[in-house]
């Protein structure tokens, strides 16, 4: 198995993205169920760290809660479970059309409250919504990264943004060439092989 690349003291993730081990909850079984999980570190620092888990779409179809902005909305356009930590949390963020934005991969944040024509002339071309999202304490990601709970890869905005999160752990790990790129074909339960 490939060592994982510990973060130097410092060293924020922001913007990167936290592939979950097929092994994760045997590594980190207190631990939510992060199994085939991508998540986009969007904060990280001394305080810990915030990310929204990009590839769990969930069935709940945003044109019921947000009619008014469904011409905006990525496909599929569902809400997306970002991570286990208070699910009654919205967060949105939005793929700039040219312009970069002020979060991680060039994203904006946007305010679900502000009318959609006006995020519309900010340049957003579609956005994203997640219910929830995954925390941690200090110290706590890098200590689940040197137990090898997560590798740590580069991010696109394409990734955030995909319109096939079902097939895109896959994809993620395919692009990183040598042994990462093997587990793309990890079976969902390798006991029945």
């Amino acid at each position: 198995m490939e060592e994982a690349k510990v973060p130097h003291l410092g060293m924020s993730l922001a913007g990167r993205i936290l592939i979950a081990r097929p092994d994760f909850n045997e590594v980190s079984p207190v631990e939510p169920d992060f199994t085939s999980t991508l998540t986009l570190v969007l904060e990280h620092g001394s305080e810990g760290a915030l990310g929204v888990v990009v590839n769990q779409p969930s069935g709940t179809p945003l044109a019921d809660t947000f009619p008014d902005w469904e011409d905006l909305f990525a496909d599929p356009g569902v809400i997306f479970t970002g991570g286990p930590v208070d699910g009654d949390a919205l967060i949105a963020l939005g793929r700039p059309s040219q312009v970069r934005g002020d979060l991680v991969l060039g994203a904006h944040p946007v305010d679900l409250d502000e009318q959609p024509a006006l995020v519309r002339a900010q340049g957003i071309s579609a956005i994203r919504i997640f219910a929830g999202y995954a925390g941690w304490y200090p110290g706590q990601l890098e200590g689940e990264i040197a137990n090898n709970g997560w590798w740590v890869v580069d991010a696109t905005i394409d990734d955030l943004f995909t319109d096939d999160p079902e097939t895109l752990w896959s994809r993620v790990l395919r692009r990183q060439g040598g042994e990462l790129a093997w587990y793309a074909h990890y079976p969902a339960d390798p006991s029945l092989n």
